[in-house]
C-alpha cells in the first residue's frame, strides 16, 4: 500500500532542494503538498515534480500571547547559546522588525523578560508553555481535523523556522502522526529557530548533529539522523550543462572574455553589496585586464531590491546580471524557483573563474566543478551600523578548518593580487573540501537517505 506523505514547504527553497530534486522522484507514494502558496505557484510545482494533490493550510493568525512567548524563547535561546559557545554574534540574529511605538514597546518588554529567564531550565518551561499555548489556536484545531480526515503516514517539513509548522506538527503529534523535519541549512542551529518538536530531525552531517546535542540537549540524540541534503546533487548532472558559447547567447555575456561571478546575498546580510560589486568593475576596467574580464552577476534570489540599478547601468558592459529563474508574487514566502534555476546555477559555476560574495555557502557550490570562492572581508566606510568582520565571526565559521579554505580579499587594493592568483590557479581546494566534508554528508546521495527516513 502506497504511503501517503504530507509534505510542507514554507519557502521557495524547500521547492528546489526537495520537489525539483530527486527526493520524491519516482518513489511509491502518494505525495501532499501543505503549502500557503497561491494557485499559479501550486500549478507550476505539480507540472514539474510527481505531487498528486495540494491542500492549502487554513489561515493563520498567531495571538499576541504566543508571538509574545516565541520571541521570548527565541531570544533567552540566543542569549543561552551565546553564553554555551562564548560567541557574541549569536545574538546579532535577533532581528526585529520595527514599526509602530506599540510594536516597538513589545518587543523590549520581551526582550526584557528573555535576558532574564535565559538559564536552560527556564527556556524549557517557557517552551512548554508554548506548546500548551499554541493548542487554543484556531489554526491548530483546523489543521488538526484536516490530518484527521486525511489520516497520512507521515507529515514532512522542508524548513523548521516556520512559525506555522509547530502547529501542525503538534496537530500530527497528537493524532500519533509521524513527523519529520529537516534542518535547513548549517548555520541554522545556534540561530535559535526551532519552535516545534519532531520524531525525527534530519541533519547535513555530523557536525550538524553535534550542534544539535550542543544547543539541544533536551532532544534525544537517537532522533536526529545524519542524511546530508540534495542540493548538491544537481551538479552531478552533466547533461544539463550547456557550451560557453550558448550559455554567453542566452545571458548576453561575450564568450571570448573570462567570466567572475558575483554572488549577491540579501540586503540584510550584506548592505554594502552595491560597493563591492563596484569596486570589482572598477578593478576589471583598468588597463592591464585588457578588456578580457566580465563580471556575472547573480543576486540573491530574494533580493528583489533596486540597490544594483545604478552600478549596473555604470558598467554596462562588464556587468552581466544573470537573473536566477525565481517568480515572486511579493510576499517573500510565495519568492519560488522554477525548476531550470538549478541548471542555471550550475551553468554559472561550470563556466565561472570564480565566486566573489560575502560568506556564502557558495564557496560550496563553486567546489563541485573545481572552482574556488572569494570572500570580502574589507569594509566600507558608511552609517551602517555593520560591519563584514562581524559576519565572519558567526558561529557556522568555526567549523572552518583552516582561512586556506577560501580566497580572502582584506582590502581592495588586493583585488589585483587576487585576480592574478585565480588567473595563474595560485590556489588550492584541499581545505575547502575538508570544509565540506566537515558540514556536508552524504552530499551526492542524500536523497535515498532522506526518503527513507521519511517512509520508515
Amino acid at each position: 500500500m502506497k504511503k501517503k506523505i504530507f509534505i510542507y514547504v514554507p519557502d521557495g527553497t524547500g521547492i528546489r532542494n526537495y520537489l525539483y530534486s530527486s527526493v520524491f522522484k519516482d518513489r511509491d507514494a502518494h505525495l501532499t503538498l501543505l503549502h500557503h502558496f497561491n494557485k499559479d505557484i501550486t500549478d507550476l510545482i505539480q507540472e514539474h515534480t510527481e505531487i498528486d494533490q495540494a491542500l492549502e493550510l487554513p489561515r493563520f493568525r498567531e495571538s499576541v500571547l504566543e508571538k509574545k512567548q516565541r520571541e521570548q524563547s527565541h531570544i533567552s535561546r540566543l542569549h543561552y547559546h551565546s553564553k554555551l559557545v562564548n560567541n557574541p554574534t549569536i545574538i546579532g540574529n535577533y532581528r526585529p522588525k520595527q514599526g509602530s511605538l506599540k510594536k516597538r514597546l513589545f518587543y523590549k518588554v520581551v526582550e526584557h523578560l528573555a535576558v532574564r529567564n535565559s538559564d536552560y531550565s527556564s527556556i524549557l518551561k517557557m517552551e512548554q508553555q508554548y506548546e500548551r499555548q499554541i493548542k487554543k489556536n484556531a489554526f491548530y484545531k483546523e489543521v488538526k481535523k484536516l490530518l484527521k480526515q486525511r489520516r497520512p503516514d507521515v507529515v514532512f517539513l522542508t524548513h523548521q523556522r516556520a512559525v506555522q509548522a509547530a502547529y501542525v506538527f503538534a496537530a500530527a503529534r497528537d493524532l500519533g502522526i509521524k513527523t519529520v523535519t529537516v534542518i535547513y541549512s548549517w548555520d541554522n542551529l545556534s540561530k535559535a529557530r526551532l519552535h516545534l518538536r519532531a520524531d525525527r530531525y534530519l541533519v547535513w552531517s555530523e557536525h550538524m548533529k553535534e550542534e544539535m546535542a550542543l544547543f539541544y540537549p533536551e532532544i534525544d540524540t537517537k532522533k536526529v539522523i545524519v542524511t546530508g541534503t540534495p542540493q548538491f546533487e544537481f551538479y552531478c548532472d552533466k547533461d544539463q550543462l550547456v557550451s560557453r558559447e550558448d550559455f554567453a547567447q542566452s545571458n548576453g555575456l561575450n564568450p571570448d572574455k573570462k567570466w567572475l561571478c558575483y554572488s549577491g546575498d540579501d540586503v540584510l546580510t550584506s548592505p554594502n553589496d552595491p560597493v563591492y560589486l563596484e569596486h570589482l568593475a572598477i578593478e576589471l576596467s583598468k588597463p592591464i585586464y585588457n578588456n578580457a574580464y566580465q563580471i556575472l552577476f547573480r543576486r540573491c534570489p530574494v533580493d528583489h531590491s533596486d540597490r544594483f540599478k545604478k552600478v549596473i547601468t555604470m558598467y554596462p558592459t562588464i556587468i552581466k546580471e544573470v537573473e536566477p529563474l525565481w517568480l515572486t508574487d511579493e510576499v517573500w514566502t510565495s519568492i519560488f524557483p522554477q525548476e531550470a534555476d538549478s541548471s542555471l546555477l550550475a551553468n554559472t559555476v561550470f563556466h565561472s573563474e570564480a565566486v566573489f560574495n560575502i560568506g556564502s555557502t557558495m564557496a560550496f557550490d563553486f567546489l563541485q566543478y573545481d572552482k574556488p570562492c572569494v570572500y570580502i572581508n574589507y569594509d566600507i566606510p558608511t552609517n551602517l551600523n555593520w560591519s563584514v568582520h562581524t559576519t565572519y565571526k558567526y558561529q557556522h565559521f568555526r567549523s572552518m578548518p583552516s582561512k586556506k579554505a577560501v580566497l580572502w580579499l582584506d582590502y581592495q587594493e588586493d583585488l589585483e593580487k587576487v585576480i592574478r592568483e585565480i588567473q595563474e590557479h595560485q590556489f588550492s581546494l584541499k581545505e575547502t573540501k575538508k570544509w565540506f566534508d566537515t558540514v556536508v554528508s552524504y552530499a551526492y546521495h542524500s536523497s535515498d537517505l532522506i526518503y527513507n527516513e521519511i517512509i520508515s
